[in-house]
């Protein structure tokens, strides 16, 4: 359980870090949804900018089965990496967003 403890602490730490770099206005709101009961984890853009309507997901990360898993990654860093860095193993980093049958091709684990 304390590896589940550290992991939420350093996906909370790294959306919120790559939250205070998105650029920000009235109309834009970035939102961190930490949902901690389920393990899902998410660094959203909402709002108008101009004439455009803004609703998109920056960051996607739910721990399952212990592993942390990476669903979308819209940053141009490498997350998966820095969660190396920051002492995750990589066979308990899933890259969700990339099929099945490519993932034992990442370096990271399969499921």
């Amino acid at each position: 359980m304390e590896k589940i403890e550290t992991y939420r602490t350093y996906i909370k730490k790294l959306i919120q870090e790559y939250g205070s770099y998105l650029p920000s206005s009235d109309e834009v709101e970035t939102q961190y949804i930490f949902d901690t009961e389920r393990d899902h984890y998410q660094l959203f853009q909402v709002g108008w900018e101009k004439y455009s309507w803004i609703h998109g997901c920056i960051l996607h990360v739910d721990i399952k089965n212990g592993k942390i898993w990476i669903q979308h990654n819209g940053i141009e860093t490498g997350l998966a990496d820095e969660l190396v860095n920051m002492g995750v193993p990589k066979e308990d980093i899933v890259l969700g967003f990339h099929a099945p049958y490519k993932r034992k091709y990442t370096g990271f684990a399969e499921q």
